[in-house]
């Protein structure tokens, strides 16, 4: 079979092709990628960093899944916090997304716990809100009935009451139970249980954006990827644009965007389609990777130019440091999951270990 992977490989050369060598890039960066050198101020602010982490093991009768979250604070000192968990969850078609919703609620716990308790001047999250918002409903499982006829004041107001007192872990379990939203006996069937899981998770996440974008003058996005062609319009990610074709300190023009009008939220609608977002592109170091930096509310060009050489104070190789140690600390890799289940002394075959006999 590789053989004749090969020989498609050599009849394809080449297949992948580059923007057209005729484009008129000058002409497509004009008025929307500026040169400019980005100076660096240190005056006594504090600032912290957050990053999130999932893996799984699967076997043949359950998965084996770590989620964990960080946030590291720089005021003078390095401090932490985090919080994760293990879990076993059944084999379901949108585990990937159940784990994602557990880790935005991991990360943005330790979020909300670093900006109260800290009282950060900023908080760097790596991702896009604005992009969790574009899609608050799950895609993977369809609502459950019961859950979608109870989607009322009674059952925001048990997770409001719930997040005031539980700071970190998950809640949306206990809701489970305690309001007996399952519409049938667990043992029935595992699988639908997660689908509510699903659901809650999203809820709860939900809820916990809303709370966090209280602070929304405190809070920075960074990605180092985005899909979004809003800026050049090409069929390439406009962070891809600016990566190929510019190579300086520098700052995109800077747009504003709202929350899709289509957009429909269980809870806090006129809320999140009231926020408007900044959103720039940046590069903070010559010929390092350009950044997409997104601000949950309507900034002016004054305040994006104060904000990044306050960025740019704590940067290394032309990304923010905290950042990339709260990623490093946070990754749970497969060597970490062999040896968590080591310690936990969970055995099981996944039936594939007979492919090395």
């Amino acid at each position: 079979m590789l053989n004749s992977l090969y020989e498609k490989a050599i009849a394809k050369r080449g297949f992948i092709h580059d923007i057209d060598s005729q484009t008129d890039v000058e002409s497509q960066l004009e008025y929307k990628w500026f040169n400019r050198d980005i100076l660096e101020i240190d005056n006594g602010f504090s600032i912290a960093a957050g990053d999130g982490s999932f893996n799984k093991k699967k076997f043949l009768t359950t998965n084996f899944c770590a989620v964990g979250a960080e946030s590291i604070i720089y005021d003078g000192k390095i401090k932490k916090i985090d919080d994760s968990d293990i879990f076993d969850i059944p084999h379901v078609s949108f585990l990937d997304e159940l784990l994602s919703n557990y880790m935005a609620i991991y990360e943005l716990k330790c979020a909300l716990r670093t900006i109260k308790e800290y009282n950060v001047d900023y908080y760097m999250i790596d991702g896009s809100i604005l992009g969790d918002l574009q899609n608050p409903f799950p895609r993977g499982a369809k609502l459950p009935s019961k859950l979608k006829n109870n989607l009322d004041d009674i059952l925001l107001k048990e997770f409001e009451r719930r997040l005031n007192i539980k700071k970190y872990g998950l809640i949306f379990p206990e809701i489970r139970d305690s309001l007996n939203l399952v519409e049938f006996p667990k043992n029935e069937n595992s699988n639908k249980i997660e689908e509510y899981n699903l659901h809650l998770a999203s809820i709860e996440k939900i809820i916990l954006l809303k709370e966090i974008l209280q602070f929304r003058k405190k809070i920075i996005s960074i990605s180092k990827t985005s899909s979004d062609n809003d800026l050049f319009h090409w069929n390439i990610p406009d962070i891809a644009f600016l990566d190929k074709f510019t190579e300086k300190q520098g700052i995109s023009l800077i747009k504003h965007k709202t929350v899709y009008k289509k957009t429909a939220f269980p809870y806090f609608n006129d809320f999140f389609k009231s926020i408007t977002f900044t959103i720039f592109y940046i590069r903070l170091q010559d010929n390092k990777n350009v950044l997409k930096v997104e601000l949950p509310y309507k900034a002016s060009k004054e305040d994006v130019f104060e904000l990044i050489k306050k960025i740019n104070a704590l940067t290394v190789q032309g990304y923010p440091y905290l950042l990339n140690k709260a990623h490093n600390d946070v990754v749970i890799t497969d060597k970490n999951i062999k040896e968590l289940l080591k310690i936990a002394k969970i055995y099981e075959t996944t039936n594939r270990e007979v492919m090395s006999w």
